[in-house]
């Protein structure tokens, strides 16, 4: 994975030392923490790879040796993977376990249904091609009246109604036949994974998230069961593979306690947080005088 911020190295790294008989740490030593703490913030995901050797180390404000025995230290842990002429990858996921409603993660609702026991079906499935319209088709960049498989359906959790769905796929994916289609949403699957088992390279998607009122008078009224107005939530996606390509939109309504959101937010940048002045601090030197250091060369 390219990053667009590369930071300034050093052209020195100061030697670790003793301030009241504590032994500061190691610029190795700061140098691992402070990649454990970039990867722990949810940047990446297992598989992503990292930038550069030379744009990390610019990053931490540290030599190329000082950030390889660094991540010498987390492949020995299993946070990264590095592969010879391929480049630093991360390895497993270094957060802690948390439900997988997160949003940062892009991951199938049948994922999370299995994982709390839940057997998904559908009813009401429409699948047809048709227009696009003029909403999804400024989402997918495309004209209002080309055709695409659009499917329509309620989606059933143990017999109860939790989400009515609509999903626009890009006419230029190649999709399974439409009784093949069906069957898959039938017994279960999102669009999201056939997409995968099609081999359509996804790699993330921007989701807008919107509270909705609606009635028993109105379609998705009737087929969630609301017997008055009842609030929900309505997830507006639009899933991209590669770095830019649209290759589907999806416009869902949940019921209420049909799914539990959580949002992971942190304060980390785009890039490991320098270590040679943190350094700097532990020994209790003036900040006048790490800013020195900086400046020379």
């Amino acid at each position: 994975m390219a990053s667009n911020i590369v930071g300034r190295a050093l052209p020195s790294e100061p030697p670790a030392a003793a301030s009241d008989g504590v032994a500061s740490p190691s610029l190795v030593d700061s140098a691992e923490d402070a990649l454990h703490a970039w990867l722990a913030g949810g940047r990446y995901r297992q598989g992503d790879r990292l930038p550069p050797e030379h744009e990390v180390a610019a990053m931490l404000g540290v030599s190329r040796g000082t950030l390889r025995s660094a991540l010498e230290r987390l492949e020995n842990r299993g946070e990264i993977i590095r592969r010879q002429g391929s480049g630093t990858f991360v390895g497993r996921v270094v957060t802690p376990g948390a439900l997988g409603e997160r949003l940062e993660r892009l991951e199938p609702y049948s994922s999370l249904a299995a994982r709390r026991g839940l057997k998904l079906t559908c009813r009401d499935m429409v699948v047809e091609r048709r227009p696009v319209g003029s909403e999804v088709a400024e989402a997918l960049g495309l004209s209002p009246v080309v055709r695409a498989t659009t499917i329509s359906r309620t989606l059933v959790a143990d017999a109860s109604p939790v989400a009515v769905m609509f999903d626009v796929v890009h006419p230029n994916v190649d999709m399974p036949s439409d009784d093949d289609l069906r069957d898959r949403l039938e017994r279960g699957q999102m669009v999201l994974d056939v997409l995968i088992a099609e081999g359509v390279p996804v790699t993330y998607a921007r989701t807008r998230v919107m509270p909705q009122l609606i009635s028993p008078r109105e379609l998705s009224g009737k087929q969630l069961g609301v017997d008055g107005p009842t609030a929900v939530l309505q997830l507006e996606e639009l899933i991209y593979a590669g770095r830019d390509q649209r290759v589907a939109y999806s416009r869902d309504l949940f019921a209420q306690g049909g799914l539990d959101v959580m949002v992971v937010r942190s304060l980390e940048s785009t890039g490991p947080a320098p270590v040679v002045a943190r350094a700097t601090r532990s020994r209790g030197r003036p900040s006048s005088a790490g800013s020195r250091t900086r400046r020379s060369g």
